[in-house]
């Protein structure tokens, strides 16, 4: 009987003083705030924010910002972008991710267009797939600096086929932009605004067009650090707001989260608007944009988490991108430890530093 006790129960007496040492013995939201804290020595970071099924535990401002200002959330909008295509898809203003769009963007076609244009599908432009030059990176600048972004974004010239090695290009996203603007007759914006009205404390307080008047698919929107929550928030929900209205349909979110390709520059996954890596053990779903803005979802603890960071400093070749992973590893080690011990987490924690500065 002995040897059969010491085999069931050590074991598992081991396991939680363990978990009771890893979490240093504190309150959740002690350890939360105290990790925050020691985040002030990330340089460029701005804004953290931390939900634990659906109640936020902890949020911190840095260097005179706010997680109630807007920032600008760069290419972290791509996922709006692909949440208004899902949505659309289900309101049958679009076919599905295998249309393809050359009915779609006919008028901005260029003269002698090459037949793979054609081939190019609504699924190839969230994926990164188009397989056109990218209108990213160094060629961002001529790109903007064009008279027609969509017209410009279609006479790249291909360096793979349609559905070939992810290409990561702004100019994907915007022309679905011009694609949501065309088959609905409203802006994106106006979509944005009219669809995702029902949840809470989402809000796009600016974003910019191009020459033509269709909103930036995929970069330079504004909104805050809270609001951002809210939308990782409806999607770790499976699509449906706190009051229970369904925005998303759950077949979105799945599709949206499964890695169709692969960045050639990090290695992680990349579905329709999101990256997929494993941090710490857990799988996670991310969207980024320049300068360190992060919204990460962490679906089997519940967790969503917010970063924010100054937008005019490169994050990828700085290693500031890997610090922030770093730093949502720690937090995921903290939400599993109290997860797995029971202790419920409580909060705010934390303090915003000042009013913050204007965007």
């Amino acid at each position: 009987m002995t040897s059969i006790w010491i085999s069931r129960f050590v074991p598992a007496l081991l396991t939680l003083l363990v978990l009771l040492g890893s979490s240093g013995g504190g309150k959740a939201a002690d350890r939360y705030g105290a990790l925050l804290d020691r985040a002030a020595e990330i340089d460029a970071l701005e804004t953290v924010l931390i939900s634990v099924d659906g109640r936020v535990v902890a949020e911190h401002g840095y260097h005179g910002a706010s997680v109630g200002q807007p920032t600008n959330i760069k290419s972290a909008s791509k996922t709006i972008v692909s949440a208004l295509v899902g949505i659309a898809i289900a309101k049958g203003l679009l076919e599905g991710p295998d249309q393809r769009i050359g009915a779609l963007v006919a008028r901005d076609m260029p003269r002698d267009a090459d037949p793979r244009l054609r081939q190019i599908t609504i699924g190839h432009l969230l994926s990164m797939q188009a397989g056109l030059a990218r209108t990213s990176g160094p060629n961002y600048g001529k790109w903007v600096a064009s008279r027609n972004w969509v017209r410009s974004a279609l006479a790249q010239p291909f360096e793979d086929e349609p559905g070939g090695r992810m290409l990561y290009s702004t100019g994907s996203t915007h022309i679905l932009s011009a694609i949501l603007t065309r088959v609905s007759g409203r802006s994106t914006l106006q979509l944005a605004r009219e669809w995702l009205k029902p949840l809470k404390g989402f809000s796009i307080t600016s974003w910019d067009r191009d020459p033509q008047g269709v909103y930036f698919g995929g970069n330079q929107m504004a909104m805050s650090p809270r609001s951002l929550l809210a939308f990782g928030e409806l999607y770790r929900r499976g699509g449906v707001t706190p009051d229970g209205t369904r925005l998303i349909t759950p077949e979105w979110i799945e599709a949206s989260w499964r890695p169709r390709t692969s960045s050639r520059f990090s290695g992680d996954g990349y579905g329709y608007g999101w990256f997929a890596r494993s941090i710490n053990g857990h799988d996670v779903r991310y969207a980024w944009g320049f300068g360190g803005q992060m919204l990460y979802v962490v679906p089997d603890l519940k967790l969503t988490v917010v970063m924010t960071s100054d937008d005019t400093r490169p994050s990828a070749r700085t290693g500031h991108r890997d610090r922030l992973h770093g730093l949502l590893g720690e937090i995921i080690g903290i939400t599993g430890s109290d997860l797995a011990i029971g202790q419920p987490a409580s909060g705010p924690a934390g303090a915003e530093a000042g009013e913050g500065k204007p965007d």
